[in-house]
């Protein structure tokens, strides 16, 4: 781990953390940015630390491999908040702090006296980030909302999955995950505004409107070809086996093509390929050349336009594509992408966990960082940030808290607070 004395871009930004499981990423973005973060539990711990997977499938409050990811750089201390002696703490920590992010339900902590009314009485400009499925406000504001119900109402689930099953879920939490990338965005945000005017502000973040921005493709669909997105990207558009859009099996794994699409090189380019190594069998000859040159997204559109020539059309594409099956199927996934990105062609790997964690561009970069863990007697391998800082870069400078396990500074450390400000 890097130094603590280390500068960061957030050092001077101590950081509340009341966020539940919606809003702990918003938190590690914060903390690992260089902020103090104060992870307040309830006695017992927060329930996330009991969510698999857990390390060595051994259950525990600091096993808990989802818990370590999202709570580095962080400071634990247990209260009660409604506790008289407990809130007491909380609001002398509020009175050190510049922001707190918060997940309960719209109007709990009004009840405390720990709205935001509430905590700027305490501290004039203090910036409450609150995380919700639907907002602080509106007729869904109070609706409960774990993650399937934020990827449901955000419109991510019409989007996920074969046009022949149900909508299906994205895996691991990605309502959760986007709701908090929003809120880490609008908090630093506010922090700008509150250097520059003085006043804080409350930041409402609601994980259905941070989904229904990320709708995939769907929004340029419609700008490049107008045609609706659902489940299968051409759905709707031509129910046909499309050349050279999909998932293709190669001799070690998978990858995608998207050839024909705007950007990339053309069909009659990976024709000229598999002509160059011998392994376009019968599609240089005619008809085919003249069919290959017109294949792209804005042709396929118009394909059932001609009821007369649609079955022989499609009868063609589906040989074209087993062609190119075929073609694929003789190369490893890196030599398909490797070689295809050279020739603008659009190939991606399908990467496995184990093909991010060995991919040659992140261990260049050293993405993975390797954490040391005496409790566990292992060393962690963390993902990285997506972003370099030159001045103040991001690290991971302290371990994950065990529950409560600086409740004894912190509290210290406000009651000292307390003493000088009654001095003063």
């Amino acid at each position: 781990m890097t130094s603590e004395n280390g500068p960061a871009a957030l050092d001077d930004i101590r950081v509340l953390d009341l966020a539940g499981e919606i809003g702990q990423y918003c938190t590690k973005l914060l903390a690992d940015l260089g902020a103090d973060v104060v992870k307040i539990e309830p006695p017992g711990g927060d329930p996330v630390r009991r969510l698999p997977p857990f390390y060595r499938d051994e259950p525990g409050p600091d096993t808990s491999l989802y818990w370590l990811n999202l709570n580095t750089n962080k400071r634990s201390i247990t209260l009660d908040i409604e506790n008289p002696e407990d809130r007491t703490t909380l609001e002398r920590l509020v009175a050190t702090a510049d922001v707190v992010v918060e997940t309960y339900e719209p109007g709990y902590l009004d009840s405390l006296g720990l709205g935001y009314e509430g905590l700027a009485k305490l501290k004039r400009d203090i910036i409450l980030t609150s995380i919700t499925g639907f907002g602080q406000t509106g007729p869904h504001a109070k609706f409960k909302a774990p993650d399937i119900v934020g990827v449901a109402m955000g419109g991510i689930m019409w989007l996920a999955g074969d046009p022949q099953d149900p909508p299906n879920v994205p895996p691991w939490k990605q309502g959760y995950i986007c709701a908090s990338i929003h809120a880490a965005g609008g908090t630093l945000t506010a922090l700008y505004h509150r250097d520059v005017t003085g006043e804080g502000q409350h930041v409402d973040v609601s994980m259905q409107e941070s989904l229904s921005i990320a709708q995939e493709t769907a929004m340029q669909t419609w700008d490049m070809i107008e045609a609706l997105r659902t489940r299968n990207a051409h759905k709707g558009i031509i129910p046909a086996d499309i050349p050279g859009i999909g998932p293709y099996e190669c001799t070690d794994g998978w990858v995608f093509g998207f050839v024909g699409s705007p950007g990339g090189a053309t069909w009659a380019d990976l024709l000229s390929w598999m002509i160059e190594e011998g392994k376009a069998e019968d599609l240089a000859d005619e008809p085919y050349p003249e069919f290959i040159g017109n294949l792209n997204l804005r042709f396929l559109t118009t394909l059932t336009q001609d009821p007369a020539t649609i079955a022989q059309k499609f009868q063609m594409m589906a040989h074209i594509n087993e062609v190119l099956r075929r073609f694929i199927k003789t190369k490893t996934k890196w030599e398909m992408y490797e070689q295809g990105q050279g020739r603008r062609l659009l190939f991606g790997i399908v990467s496995t966990p184990e093909d991010i964690a060995k991919n040659p561009q992140l261990q260049h970069r050293e993405w993975l960082t390797p954490v040391e863990h005496p409790e566990l007697g292992v060393t962690l391998q963390y993902p990285g940030a997506p972003y370099r800082l030159s001045e103040t870069p991001w690290a991971i400078r302290r371990l994950p808290p065990g529950v409560g396990q600086h409740t004894r500074e912190l509290k210290f450390e406000v009651e000292a607070n307390a003493n000088r400000r009654e001095t003063a």
